[in-house]
């Protein structure tokens, strides 16, 4: 599982809890935006049609669908890359260039 709000990745030992909160950054575990359900572009913003309506997406609640997430947490392998500003602006030039 990873965190919705610190991108970090949260090793699970049973089931998440409603009171279980991140290790790294305290926010809530059992959250609309840490489930696998969470989805902006859809109704209420989760693909589950059961569901009932949350609020407040980042707090805890009480939703029997919970899953948690399975995305790729930011501080690993493929995650956030530190890029060269130099090399962006070479590869936007090199976009234009007239061959």
């Amino acid at each position: 599982m990873v965190c919705h709000n610190c991108g970090r990745e949260i090793k699970l030992i049973g089931k998440v809890t409603r009171l279980d909160e991140c290790p790294h950054c305290s926010a809530d575990m059992h959250c609309c935006k840490n489930c696998r359900f969470f989805d902006p572009g859809k109704n209420n913003q989760c693909s589950e049609p059961q569901a009932d309506l949350v609020r407040d997406k980042m707090k805890a609640n009480f939703c029997d669908f919970y899953e948690p997430n399975n995305r790729v947490p930011l501080t690993s392998r493929g995650g956030a890359q530190t890029v060269n500003r130099d090399d962006v602006r070479k590869a936007f030039d090199n976009l234009f260039k007239k061959k």
